[in-house]
Protein backbone atom coordinates (compact mmCIF):
# COMPACT_ATOMS: atom_id res chain seq x y z
CA UNK A 1 0.00 0.00 0.00
CA UNK A 2 2.09 2.53 -1.13
CA UNK A 3 2.11 6.34 -1.54
CA UNK A 4 -0.21 7.27 -4.29
CA UNK A 5 1.82 9.41 -7.19
CA UNK A 6 -0.10 12.49 -7.53
CA UNK A 7 -2.52 12.33 -10.83
CA UNK A 8 -4.21 14.66 -13.20
CA UNK A 9 -7.99 14.16 -13.16
CA UNK A 10 -9.94 14.96 -16.32
CA UNK A 11 -10.98 18.52 -14.39
CA UNK A 12 -6.79 18.83 -14.44
CA UNK A 13 -6.92 19.36 -10.60
CA UNK A 14 -4.22 17.32 -9.33
CA UNK A 15 -4.68 14.80 -6.09
CA UNK A 16 -2.05 14.29 -3.52
CA UNK A 17 -1.72 11.74 -0.70
CA UNK A 18 -2.65 12.15 2.98
CA UNK A 19 1.25 12.00 3.46
CA UNK A 20 2.40 14.52 1.29
CA UNK A 21 -0.58 16.69 2.37
CA UNK A 22 0.78 16.14 6.15
CA UNK A 23 4.34 16.81 5.39
CA UNK A 24 3.53 20.23 3.23
CA UNK A 25 1.87 22.10 6.34
CA UNK A 26 4.38 20.69 8.79
CA UNK A 27 6.98 22.12 6.18
CA UNK A 28 5.18 25.65 5.97
CA UNK A 29 4.33 25.86 9.68
CA UNK A 30 8.14 25.29 10.85
CA UNK A 31 9.50 27.09 7.62
CA UNK A 32 7.03 30.41 9.46
CA UNK A 33 8.20 30.15 12.38
CA UNK A 34 12.01 29.64 11.41
CA UNK A 35 11.91 32.48 9.86
CA UNK A 36 10.02 34.94 12.53
CA UNK A 37 12.40 33.53 14.94
CA UNK A 38 15.57 34.12 13.04
CA UNK A 39 14.02 38.01 12.11
CA UNK A 40 13.35 38.47 15.10
CA UNK A 41 16.62 37.28 16.59
CA UNK A 42 18.42 39.27 14.17
CA UNK A 43 16.43 42.29 15.30
CA UNK A 44 17.11 42.00 18.41
CA UNK A 45 21.16 41.79 17.98
CA UNK A 46 21.52 44.53 15.54
CA UNK A 47 19.24 46.77 17.48
CA UNK A 48 21.84 45.69 20.74
CA UNK A 49 18.10 45.13 22.50
CA UNK A 50 19.75 41.88 24.00
CA UNK A 51 23.66 42.25 24.58
CA UNK A 52 25.96 40.66 22.55
CA UNK A 53 28.83 38.61 23.19
CA UNK A 54 30.65 39.75 19.86
CA UNK A 55 29.80 43.52 19.01
CA UNK A 56 28.61 43.75 15.78
CA UNK A 57 31.25 46.29 15.09
CA UNK A 58 33.93 43.88 15.45
CA UNK A 59 32.47 41.55 12.92
CA UNK A 60 34.45 43.23 9.90
CA UNK A 61 37.48 42.39 11.34
CA UNK A 62 36.52 38.73 12.22
CA UNK A 63 34.84 37.82 9.01
CA UNK A 64 38.49 37.26 7.90
CA UNK A 65 39.58 34.71 9.91
CA UNK A 66 38.84 30.82 9.44
CA UNK A 67 35.99 29.44 12.08
CA UNK A 68 38.72 27.55 14.44
CA UNK A 69 40.20 31.22 14.77
CA UNK A 70 36.87 33.32 15.01
CA UNK A 71 35.85 31.09 17.90
CA UNK A 72 39.26 31.32 19.25
CA UNK A 73 39.30 34.35 19.04
CA UNK A 74 35.72 35.71 19.85
CA UNK A 75 35.52 32.78 23.07
CA UNK A 76 32.44 31.34 21.19
CA UNK A 77 31.59 27.76 21.73
CA UNK A 78 31.49 25.18 18.57
CA UNK A 79 29.08 22.71 17.97
CA UNK A 80 25.92 22.82 19.96
CA UNK A 81 27.49 25.58 22.70
CA UNK A 82 25.67 28.09 21.16
CA UNK A 83 22.62 27.01 23.28
CA UNK A 84 24.24 27.86 26.51
CA UNK A 85 24.74 32.08 24.70
CA UNK A 86 21.08 32.13 24.21
CA UNK A 87 21.62 35.74 26.24
CA UNK A 88 23.36 36.92 23.95
CA UNK A 89 22.09 38.96 20.65
CA UNK A 90 24.47 37.23 18.10
CA UNK A 91 23.61 33.52 19.33
CA UNK A 92 19.59 34.25 19.25
CA UNK A 93 19.40 34.25 15.39
CA UNK A 94 20.83 30.62 15.50
CA UNK A 95 17.36 29.67 17.21
CA UNK A 96 15.59 30.31 14.00
CA UNK A 97 18.54 28.66 12.27
CA UNK A 98 18.18 25.70 14.06
CA UNK A 99 14.35 25.40 13.32
CA UNK A 100 15.10 25.83 9.58
CA UNK A 101 17.21 23.01 10.01
CA UNK A 102 15.45 20.40 12.26
CA UNK A 103 11.61 20.96 10.50
CA UNK A 104 12.81 18.35 7.83
CA UNK A 105 13.35 15.56 10.69
CA UNK A 106 9.96 17.08 12.34
CA UNK A 107 7.81 16.09 8.94
CA UNK A 108 9.31 12.79 9.08
CA UNK A 109 8.45 12.63 12.61
CA UNK A 110 4.55 13.45 11.55
CA UNK A 111 3.83 10.70 8.85
CA UNK A 112 5.13 7.79 11.36
CA UNK A 113 1.82 7.38 12.57
CA UNK A 114 0.38 7.43 9.14
CA UNK A 115 2.60 4.87 7.47
CA UNK A 116 2.29 3.16 10.92
CA UNK A 117 -1.62 3.13 10.53
CA UNK A 118 -1.40 2.46 6.97
CA UNK A 119 0.47 -0.80 7.30
CA UNK A 120 3.25 0.73 5.12
CA UNK A 121 6.70 -0.88 6.55
CA UNK A 122 9.06 0.62 3.57
CA UNK A 123 7.71 4.19 3.61
CA UNK A 124 7.89 3.80 7.73
CA UNK A 125 11.45 2.12 7.47
CA UNK A 126 12.37 5.04 5.48
CA UNK A 127 10.73 7.81 7.10
CA UNK A 128 12.65 6.57 10.60
CA UNK A 129 16.45 6.11 8.93
CA UNK A 130 15.64 9.69 7.65
CA UNK A 131 15.15 10.98 11.21
CA UNK A 132 17.69 8.32 12.32
CA UNK A 133 20.19 9.85 9.86
CA UNK A 134 19.28 13.33 10.54
CA UNK A 135 19.98 13.48 14.21
CA UNK A 136 23.06 11.91 14.02
CA UNK A 137 23.67 14.46 11.88
CA UNK A 138 22.90 17.16 14.37
CA UNK A 139 24.36 15.35 17.24
CA UNK A 140 28.05 16.22 16.07
CA UNK A 141 29.53 12.36 17.05
CA UNK A 142 30.78 12.03 13.43
CA UNK A 143 32.45 15.89 13.14
CA UNK A 144 36.27 15.46 13.11
CA UNK A 145 38.74 17.76 12.94
CA UNK A 146 38.02 20.64 15.67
Amino acid sequence: MGVKQNTNDNAGRIHVSPEQLRYAKVLNAGMRAGLVVLVAGLFAYVSGLVPAHVPLEQLPALWTLSAPEYLRATGMPDGWGWLHMLDSGDALPLVGIAILAGVSGVCFLVLLPLYFSNRDPIYFSIAALEIGVLALAASGILTSGH
